[in-house]
């Protein structure tokens, strides 16, 4: 059966091509707005339950894997920046704490759906202001959740982490590629 993922992300296309080179990735556009009463860790898998089934409705012949990523930090969802001034905010209440990256990923297979979550704590070192300010002033904070990149000049900020990194990154590839395996991908 044909994979499709049902995400943009240039990240999570890399960290597929780990399991398979056999995919196409779709953009789609559907409504992301989360229930007010959503607890914030249930977040993602909400989400990526939501992009797949769009993406299954438009492709019901193939494996469909939609997945979202949010981090959580003192039980609030930090999203992508909006402004220079929001990521500085952000990136302050990260600095010298643990928080949480969950990614939801979603499956769906001849009609069968299959969500999991995937947890990481990451860390970030204490930060002084201008360190903060500097990062601010790069292109890499504004395209991702929390306002930080893992894989980049963001990976300077964290002093540890303890779980997935491909996790932190967009895809955990080690849960997914298991949970694939359950569904006879």
């Amino acid at each position: 059966m044909k994979i499709i993922l049902a995400s943009a992300s240039p990240r999570r296309r890399e960290l597929l091509r780990y399991i398979t080179e056999d995919f196409e990735a779709v953009s789609l556009d559907c409504d992301e707005t989360l229930p007010e009463d959503i607890p914030p860790m249930e977040a993602s898998e909400y989400l990526a339950v939501l992009k797949a089934k769009a993406a299954a409705e438009k492709f019901p012949d193939c494996v469909v894997i939609g997945c979202d990523t949010t981090v959580i930090c003192g039980g609030e969802i930090l999203g992508k920046p909006k402004d220079r001034a929001q990521c500085i905010a952000d990136i302050s209440k990260l600095s010298g704490r643990t928080h949480q990256v969950v990614t939801g990923c979603c499956i769906i297979s001849g009609g069968r759906v299959s969500s999991f979550s995937e947890v990481t704590d990451v860390t970030f070192r204490e930060l002084a202001a201008a360190e903060i300010e500097s990062y601010a002033d790069t292109d890499e904070p504004y395209d991702k959740a929390g306002g930080y990149g893992i894989q980049g000049l963001g990976s300077a900020l964290i002093s540890h982490i303890n779980g997935d990194f491909f996790n932190v990154v967009g895809l955990p590839v080690g849960r997914l590629f298991n949970e694939m395996k359950k569904v006879q991908i």
